[in-house]
């Protein structure tokens, strides 16, 4: 990423200073954007991105780059609706495209059952403003003829939930756009330092240590990805109901092009695009243990070419050229924690992001700037307050539970 002059596109390396107005922990997606929003949308410039590796280590150069917004529930929409629509938005602001496709997303129903719950949430995103339709099995063969329709897989489609305005993004054209970004305003960037204190005195945040030396700081933001809630309850004594596990991806050789849209099933877990390069790209369900490894497993690949080849059998023969994991930081409801402490002032969190970091770092960011900034907790967030595991008011995105593992 450095060049003989040891410069990168955003810039020459700097010395750490002694003290920066804010400290942001993680080189990741929504770390790097709250640092932009910090400076664009409130003139907090002198901040501080401290990444233990490099930017884009994370979950941020190990997805598939789905972008959506039919979620499930009104609190989750609005979000992710936001972050869709900031992607042409962010290409302009940055001169740098992030090769933002639109081509819409075909979520596959496998049961009479799953119809009438697409049916819940297509209603949900009509009613926000967002669009999305419900196709009968024919309709959904007019559109994507690739796919088989026919009663004699595992799973038989009935149908499917269509999201024309989701697509995919770069993902790696996120990271350097929004570090070019940062930069420019006056963010610094440091890479390969890594944080081994957060200090607190009476009751606020007071300073950062690190491997380069302790930093002054009267804001912290822990944006981290799957190493957050280890992060936070190492440093600071809190406790989160996060586990970490590994999400494994992969992508075929090249091939013309077949299929248009994002497609994905829940009945077999799997999702798929194809790339610019005609590659098929394509992610499975988390590993069912907690675990910080980026592991990749022979389990997975049979898994991926035995589900993909059931519902698009013309990929029989196809051969998987690269396969990779990243950490997905689940809670129990599946939805994030972004908050503040009642304990620590001056301390944010932003993380337990899952499946669907990747697809609201945009807005995140945004909000997580505007929260840092007036240490007014901004009305779109507070749905995803730590406070609601307590009050028993999970958020209704999935059904699912996760293994709480107490070393978190």
């Amino acid at each position: 990423m450095l060049n003989k002059k040891n410069k990168s596109l955003w810039g020459e390396r700097k010395p750490l200073k002694s003290s920066y107005d804010a400290v942001i922990v993680g080189g990741g997606l929504h770390g790097l954007a709250t640092a932009y929003f910090l400076a664009r949308d409130h003139g907090i410039k002198d901040v501080a991105i401290i990444e233990k590796n490099y930017i884009g280590f994370g979950g941020a150069g190990r997805n598939t780059a789905i972008v959506r917004a039919n979620q499930r529930t009104q609190e989750n929409v609005p979000l992710y609706n936001e972050a869709l629509k900031l992607w042409p938005v962010l290409t302009k602001e940055l001169n740098f495209n992030l090769m933002f496709n639109n081509c819409g997303n075909l979520n596959l129903m496998h049961s009479e059952a799953a119809m009438k719950a697409a049916r819940m949430n297509v209603s949900t995103a009509q009613f926000l403003g967002v669009e999305s339709h419900l196709l009968d099995a024919k309709q959904l063969k007019e559109m994507e003829p690739a796919i088989n329709v026919s009663e004699d897989i595992t799973y038989p489609i009935h149908g499917a939930m269509y999201h024309p305005p989701g697509g995919i993004v770069r993902h790696d054209a996120v990271v350097w756009g929004l570090a070019k970004g940062a930069a420019e305003y006056g963010a610094e960037i440091h890479q390969d330092t890594e944080v081994t204190a957060i200090n607190t005195e009476k009751g606020r945040i007071a300073s950062v240590d690190t491997t380069r030396g302790k930093i002054n700081t009267s804001k912290v933001l822990v944006a981290a990805g799957g190493y957050s809630s280890a992060v936070i309850n190492r440093m600071l004594g809190i406790r989160l109901p996060i586990s970490a596990l590994t999400i494994q991806a992969m992508v075929t050789q090249p091939i013309k092009p077949l299929f248009d849209h994002v497609i994905s099933s829940g009945a077999y877990h799997v999702y798929c695009n194809q790339t610019l390069k005609g590659e098929i790209a394509t992610g499975a369900h988390m590993d069912d243990w907690p675990n910080y490894t980026t592991q990749t497993t022979a389990h997975y690949i049979k898994h991926q070419a035995e589900a993909l080849t059931q519902f698009l059998p013309c990929l029989k023969g196809l051969k998987f050229m690269r396969i990779w994991g990243g950490l997905a930081d689940m809670t129990p409801d599946m939805a994030p924690i972004m908050d503040g402490n009642d304990q620590v002032e001056g301390f944010f969190m932003d993380c337990g992001w899952g499946y669907f970091g990747f697809k609201s770092c945009s807005s995140t960011g945004k909000y997580m700037a505007e929260f840092m900034a007036t240490d007014e907790y901004p009305d779109i967030l507070k749905p995803f307050t730590m406070r609601r595991f307590e009050q028993h008011r999970l958020m209704g995105e999935t059904a699912a539970l996760v293994n709480y593992s107490a070393d978190n």
